[in-house]
């Protein structure tokens, strides 16, 4: 009797811990889009642009973290607006950049600034 509830034990914990390895295994860390972007029509930019950017960022599960003038510190400063966005993961923010809704977006954008941007990984939840 003792050594069926000790297996039962054993067994429990093996499961247990084959499922929080797999839930780790599926959690992937954040991705951060970077935009570096050089204004040449502010006010079209403003009026045309940026609520079809807001949507599409939006629809593709994007949140705005921070965007404004930058300040250079080191080196060269970046373009007159920064931006950066978190997606829930690289491959939410891959998707995003690659939809038809985005490609739309900056055909709208290429008239009125100049784009440059890239995506890092962010550390994992805790």
């Amino acid at each position: 009797m003792k050594y069926k509830l000790m297996l039962t034990a054993v067994g429990a914990f093996a499961l247990g811990a084959l499922a929080v390895q797999g839930i780790h295994a599926q959690m992937k860390p954040p991705a951060y889009f970077i935009g570096e972007n050089n204004i040449t029509d502010m006010d079209k930019y403003r009026s045309e642009f940026l609520p079809l950017a807001q949507k599409s960022i939006a629809e593709g599960g994007g949140k705005y973290i921070a965007g404004g003038s930058p300040v250079a510190i080191e080196g060269a400063a970046p373009g007159n607006r920064v931006v950066i966005l978190q997606f829930e993961s690289m491959d939410k923010l891959k998707a995003w950049s690659d939809s038809s809704n985005q490609k739309d977006m900056r055909k709208v954008g290429d008239k009125y600034a100049t784009f440059r941007s890239f995506a890092i990984e962010g550390p994992m939840p805790k």
